[in-house]
């Protein structure tokens, strides 16, 4: 009886026709909430860039079956909605028959979240918490119950052949991305519909409060974050409230975002209704839909690019915050507002953009933007330091001490004293360093002393520093 009743809603849906829109990009997926069936088509290839195949390949769920050769995106549309209360939810999606023919189509889905971005999804960083690639007899796949056959979902990649996966359980607020795919070797091209109904008992005690439905009113999506050379955004007013009853549509942008608009766009589409944004035209893009019920409906969406990170230019990019001291510490300026984080030499990344007790001599940094946009070849940087021990044994391996970097300071004099004041060794910028020795004679293993003279810029001002302090020699 539902297929049936589904039927008639879609033909009567397409009778009449008022196009059911769908989103074959994550970062403009269309906001959903529980009051209503939602009723839609998957059409065309959606955008290669929200799935990396090698990663989808490493999940284990976004495969069809055993089927390895398998298509992860014939045709696509992506959904957004928020938990609007505490509780359990669930899903069906229902493959529906195209007016006049009967159902080809074979609809399987991806879920992510909570809280999880685009940019997380697309470079694999966020995989999916519940999805169904497996082969179906039914007409139903989705997350809960299924409605046709009685089967209870099963947890996540279970091997039982199971077209739907268990419950979820939610907290108000937050919000869940839905990727329903058509997967069909044998499909022709032509749009194919099916039905999205919401579940669960927090969706039968009350489907208006199930989900958030003030959602709906940000139908531009949420905020996006891309990457410089991304694919066009496409941003559509089609998906607003005013349905049907569009008359005119008006786009403006605040490309610094700080309440001024900068300028009017042209829309495309029917009435302009669409407005295509591309790289690397970060801004606030806001829409005004006058109805031919003389009414307004607005909205708003921040749309912000980032490339491979870029150090401030020397000398600000790169900080040495107390070299020629016992800890070398660093600190690094990136060019831009993005996310980014760190690492030293091979090392592992952090957030803070400050390192501790770096080894005096040639280091490197390597950038990576946490978005996705790319990550810096290592870039090379000099602390000034001095090894706190060396080993004169010939192995040629510390044989001689020095101060490394010493080539970079100005007019730099090193003298080398024992522990009781004695001068050893003078050094400077053109000397290798000292090797142990005095007057020939081999110096025992024991803490020695030196004193660094040089000069330094300061705000353009030559300004004489000394440095006193010791190394130890080992035999």
């Amino acid at each position: 009886m539902r297929t049936l009743v589904s039927f008639l809603c879609c033909m009567l849906l397409f009778s009449i026709g008022v196009k059911a829109q769908n989103s074959a990009d994550c970062r403009s997926a269309i906001p959903v909430c529980a009051d209503a069936p939602i009723l839609s088509l998957t059409d065309g290839l959606g955008d290669i860039e929200d799935f990396d195949p090698d990663v989808i390949r490493q999940t284990g769920c976004l495969e069809k079956g055993s089927v390895s050769s398998a298509n992860i995106e014939n045709n696509t549309s992506w959904y957004v909605f928020r938990a609007g209360t505490d509780g359990q939810i669930g899903f069906d999606i229902e493959a529906l028959p195209a007016l006049g023919t009967t159902i080809t189509s074979e609809y399987d889905f991806a879920l992510y979240g909570p809280d999880t971005d685009c940019a997380d999804i697309s470079n694999g960083t966020a995989q999916p918490i519940r999805c169904n690639y497996e082969v179906n007899s039914t007409n139903f796949t989705g997350v809960g119950v299924n409605p046709e056959n009685g089967q209870e979902g099963a947890p996540p990649l279970t091997a039982n052949q199971n077209t739907y996966d268990e419950w979820i359980d939610v907290t108000a607020g937050e919000v869940y991305y839905l990727l329903i795919n058509n997967f069909n070797t044998n499909f022709d091209g032509n749009p194919e519909p099916f039905s999205l109904t919401f579940t669960g008992s927090s969706v039968d005690a009350d489907q208006n409060t199930a989900l958030d439905c003030t959602l709906r009113d940000e139908f531009l999506g949420l905020d996006i974050i891309a990457c410089e050379g991304d694919p066009d955004i496409t941003l559509t007013a089609l998906n607003s409230p005013a349905g049907p009853d569009i008359a005119t549509v008006t786009w403006t942008v605040d490309y610094d975002d700080d309440g001024t608009i900068d300028a009017t766009l042209p829309g495309t589409g029917p009435l302009g209704a669409e407005l295509i944004v591309s790289s690397p035209t970060s801004g606030r893009y806001f829409v005004s839909i006058l109805t031919t019920l003389a009414t307004t409906i607005t909205d708003d969406i921040l749309i912000t690019f980032y490339g491979i990170p870029v150090l401030l230019p020397d000398p600000d990019g790169i900080v040495i915050l107390d070299d020629l001291s016992d800890s070398n510490n660093v600190e690094f300026f990136v060019d831009g507002d993005g996310e980014y984080e760190y690492a030293i030499n091979g090392g592992e990344f952090q957030d803070e953009s400050v390192f501790m007790d770096i080894p005096p001599g040639l280091n490197s940094v390597i950038i990576n933007d946490k978005n996705g946009c790319g990550t810096t070849e290592p870039i090379e940087f000099l602390v000034v330091g001095y090894p706190k021990f060396f080993t004169p044994n010939g192995d040629g391996i510390h044989d001689a001490w020095n101060i490394i970097g010493i080539e970079t300071l100005t007019d730099p004099v090193v003298f080398i004293f024992d522990r009781y004041g004695k001068l050893l060794k003078q050094l400077d910028e053109t000397t290798i360093g000292w090797d142990g020795t005095f007057n020939g004679r081999p110096m025992p293993s024991s803490d020695y002393w030196f004193r660094l003279e040089y000069a330094r810029d300061e705000d353009g001002v030559q300004v004489a520093n000394t440095i006193r302090t010791h190394f130890s020699l080992v035999r």
